[in-house]
């Protein structure tokens, strides 16, 4: 989750585009709220981060409409960020990219306590001795 956050490539789920479009109003409506009270104070600094703030927003925005199989630039219809929060997208890979629910890999579990390491360097010796029982 979170890869790439302001990069306009791939595709990413419901879940990851509602938690950034939280973040995005967790901290814009604050900084909105500071300059706005008072117009000529060095807190209009604050106005210049909403421009990353925009741009991590698009840049997820447009991976979600790759999601559903649509060009980024459907995120400037009105409300239809409500789609991109509700609607699943495209099963399987798209010419957007692979589905962000399948795994990239596969994982097989092995229990620390069964899980050895072999070092067969040129010597050939089993290094998965424990310490005191090399000597």
């Amino acid at each position: 989750m979170f890869r790439s956050p302001f990069s306009f490539n791939g595709r990413i789920g419901r879940l990851e585009y509602a938690i950034s479009f939280g973040i995005y109003l967790a901290i814009f409506i604050p900084i909105r709220l500071v300059v706005k009270e008072d117009s000529d104070s060095i807190y209009n600094i604050f106005g210049l981060a909403t421009i990353p703030l925009l741009w991590f927003l698009w840049a997820q925005g447009a991976k979600r409409c790759h999601d559903l199989g649509n060009s980024g630039w459907y995120q400037i219809i009105p409300f239809y960020f409500i789609l991109l929060i509700f609607q699943q997208g495209v099963m399987g890979e798209n010419e957007y990219g692979d589905d962000p629910r399948e795994p990239k890999q596969d994982f097989e579990y092995i229990r620390p306590e069964v899980a050895t390491i072999v070092d067969e360097t040129s010597t050939g010796e089993d290094h998965s001795k424990p310490l005191e029982d090399n000597k």
